[in-house]
Formats: structure tokens, sequence, C-alpha cells
């Protein structure tokens, strides 16, 4: 049997203090659930953007499918943590205006 839980928070937005220092005690927890699979910013406790957000279920879902996505892969989308969204200058009339 198959089941799922989706809990949708309005205006969520991942907190890092308290006991956020032992997040890497949580997750090796978590990720030792065979069922249980964290994505998107609320998920996975991370500043992702909405790219990232769905690439970390694409990869869940590819997992749970064909059993062959190790969690370090979906662990490892935006592992960088820069913030790759640019704003051109509006002088530029050139370029799209992001923001």
């Amino acid at each position: 049997m198959l089941d799922s839980h989706l809990v949708r928070v309005e205006k969520a937005y991942p907190a890092y203090f308290g006991s956020y220092a032992q997040f890497g005690v949580v997750r090796q927890w978590v990720d030792g659930m065979a069922n249980l699979w964290l994505v998107g910013r609320n998920g996975m406790h991370r500043y992702n953007n909405q790219d990232h957000s769905m690439l970390t279920a694409k990869l869940a879902v590819d997992a749970i499918l064909g059993g062959d996505v190790p969690r370090e892969a979906i662990w490892a989308v935006n592992l960088d943590d820069e913030y790759h969204e640019t704003i051109e200058h509006p002088d530029d009339r050139t370029a799209p205006q992001q923001g």
C-alpha cells in the first residue's frame, strides 16, 4: 500500500536558529527511513529556489519509482548555497529586469 502526507504552510520560511546546528543528526535519522523523502525548501529546511525545490522532488520520485537515486543526490542540490538570481542595472534596457 502506498501512502503520503503533505503539509501546506502559508508563507512558511525555514528558520536557522536553535537546534539547527544539530541538523546533520536529524538528517541522518530521517534518511534512515526508507519511506520518507524530504524535498523542497520546507522539507529539507534549506534555502532552495523554486527550481531547486522542484528538482529535489523529481529526484525523490525517480528514486521511489526506480529505486536507483541515492539520497545524497537530493541533498546535493543547491549545495553551493549561493544566490543565483541577478538584478540587471536599470540603465541596461536590453536585458530583462528581474527581482
